[in-house]
């Protein structure tokens, strides 16, 4: 019988079965190979903090609010990072087509029935199937880029060198930017050296990271991109710019931000804080550019060789040791980029 990855509680995690769901038409059956874990979004739901676990999304108002959690335990089949074979399709789907390996976002689970339309323009054509669990993490840093107006010749600092982080360092590098990237732990500013930073600097350098960008630059970075997710990197990387200098903060913020301080540099220097969601794309880019346009892009760097994504794959384990993987998630884990789940139907790797 197939299984899902369940979150049954704060820190309680393991396999639960599932009955398989039905082909209908239009739609495919994808086999799960490999699954990546996003080590941010996940992590909430695995220690309870996630909004959606203590207060309801009003999807009209685009508001939280008091009332019944949107999501509640068990919470099951969470992950966006996934490859698969498909090996069924409806009598009426001409793509994909039944033995083809496609990417795309259907969870921690053994198999999917999912629109043939959802993964139709996601087929891996060459190289190691495991690139595809980057197609989500690599859009989300290339619209973190966008939102920081990220062009030739930018100096821009990069606060939090974990899997997306580093790709914004690649990405930003392949559009000419000048990067300095920041982080806590000296062998992920290792990686970021070698995905093109041009420097690097422990997230506790004596003053702040922020002030030792702006002694770099001279003056300040002309954007700052914040991924850890950390209240005071968001300060450090309002410190790091110049004047009228815009910082998109793309990490998901816990709780309150008791160490960002809006009344000193924010403030004075003029600073536009921007958020980045990969729900949508910045207003500026126009109608033109969507999800789907952000992963296309994303994912042809990687088929031309400008990304290596081997570099940040460190840890490839079997589903059943999902627990295992999640607790040393929660504990720090700072040795773990990118955990990936394996699925019994996945090929054996050389």
């Amino acid at each position: 019988m197939p299984q899902v990855v369940s979150i049954t509680g704060p820190r309680e995690i393991g396999l639960a079965p599932y009955d398989p769901e039905p082909l209908s038409p239009g739609s495919v059956r994808v086999s799960t190979w490999y699954s990546g874990i996003s080590a941010g979004t996940e992590l909430t739901a695995y220690r309870g903090s996630n909004p959606y676990l203590t207060s309801t999304w009003d999807p009209d108002r685009r508001l939280f609010v008091e009332g019944p959690p949107t999501f509640a335990y068990p919470v099951q089949g969470w992950g966006y990072s996934e490859v698969g074979e498909v090996i069924e399709a409806a009598p009426d789907v001409e793509a994909p087509k039944v033995g083809e390996i496609v990417y795309g976002i259907w969870g921690h689970r053994s198999d999917a029935v999912l629109p043939a339309s959802a993964v139709r323009d996601n087929v891996w054509h060459a190289g190691d199937a495991l690139s595809g669990v980057f197609a989500r993490v690599g859009a989300i840093a290339l619209n973190g880029i966008f939102a920081a107006e990220v062009r030739l010749g930018s100096r821009v600092a990069v606060f939090g060198q974990g899997v997306i982080g580093l790709l914004a360092t690649r990405l930003a590098t392949l559009g000419g930017a000048e990067v300095v990237a920041i982080d806590a732990h000296r062998k992920r500013l290792d990686v970021a050296r070698y995905m093109g930073a041009v420097r690097t600097l422990p997230a506790d350098v004596p003053g702040g990271a922020g002030a030792a960008v702006h002694s770099w630059s001279d003056g300040g970075v002309d954007a700052a991109i914040e991924l850890s997710g950390n209240d005071r990197a968001l300060h450090e990387a309002v410190r790091s710019v110049a004047v009228d200098g815009t910082v998109a903060a793309s990490g998901f913020y816990q709780g309150g931000a008791q160490y960002l301080r809006l009344g000193e540099e924010f403030h004075h220097n003029r600073v536009r804080i921007v958020a980045s969601h990969i729900s949508g794309t910045p207003l500026a880019l126009g109608p033109r550019w969507d999800q789907r346009r952000l992963v296309r892009t994303f994912m042809r760097q990687v088929q031309a060789g400008r990304v290596d994504i081997g570099a940040l794959i460190t840890d490839v384990v079997d589903v059943a040791d999902v627990a295992a993987v999640f607790e040393r998630l929660d504990k720090g884990g700072h040795d773990v980029l990118q955990a990936v789940l394996r699925f019994p139907d996945a090929p054996r790797r050389p």
